[in-house]
């Protein structure tokens, strides 16, 4: 299973060092953004584009045909949504040639709340706003590439706001969280508070191999396939709460 973690983690975004050009295929309606994307992209020594599609079905077929390392998906488009490929990209049949899903960074805006929500559901790795600055693109794919994940502060913000401001008091917490083990909840936690497995071994005094077990363990156990879900139904179900300023 992917293991994932988020942008707001503390990870440098500076160029990591690969053996081989991370290949990327770029998924919006809007020709000029894929433009964009593709110079922004074009600049980047480890990236390299590779395909792209104005719709999320045409999308899917360049996928399957090309295999690349990461997909950025916008949201809003016609044919079909980036919700809707999303989720069918991260079924573990659409690529049996992969271990696992290929991740899906999500490009998407500050009013796409409703959708947003759905493609976290759906199984998308990362989020980026659509103003951000030229540098964090290439930043989230390498982040998505190397299996963690990748949320834009602003988008993060609003997640955990929308899910503490909501009444929790009255709604039992699914079986599922009483399964976690009492070391696998402290893992939860520290990755409720945007630590990464190396940030969260320092802390719990653990080896990074025993952290990626411990975050493999629970995500199973949720049954969920992304860990910033499991963050997300950790917040909405009060298990964790927000640091007070």
């Amino acid at each position: 299973m992917r293991e994932v973690s988020t942008a707001f983690n503390g990870d440098e975004v500076g160029t990591a060092d690969h053996e081989a050009r991370l290949q990327v295929v770029l998924i919006d309606d809007e020709e000029l953004i894929r433009a964009g994307l593709g110079l922004i992209l074009a600049s980047e020594p480890d990236i390299e584009v590779v395909g792209e599609s104005g719709d999320g079905r045409a999308g899917l077929e360049t996928v399957a045909a090309l295999n690349p390392d990461v997909v950025v998906m916008d949201i809003r488009m016609p044919v079909m949504d980036g919700v809707s490929a999303t989720q069918v990209l991260a079924a573990p049949d659409f690529n049996p040639k992969r271990s696992e899903p290929v991740p899906v960074l999500i490009l998407t805006t500050f009013n796409d709340d409703t959708a947003l929500h759905a493609a976290i559901k759906a199984g998308a790795s990362g989020f980026i706003l659509k103003n951000s600055a030229p540098h964090i693109l290439p930043a989230a794919i390498r982040a998505l590439a190397r299996g963690a994940g990748w949320l834009d502060p602003n988008v993060t913000l609003k997640i955990l706001d929308q899910f503490t401001n909501r009444p929790v008091l009255s709604l039992p917490v699914p079986t599922e969280f009483h399964e976690l083990t009492p070391r696998e909840l402290e893992v939860l936690a520290a990755m409720s508070r945007g630590l990464n497995n190396s940030q969260i071994a320092q802390t719990l005094f653990l080896s990074e191999s025993t952290v990626k077990t411990h975050v493999h363990r629970i995500l199973m156990k949720l049954a969920i396939t992304d860990r910033s879900q499991a963050v997300a139904a950790a917040y909405r179900w009060g298990l964790v709460k927000p640091d007070k300023p």
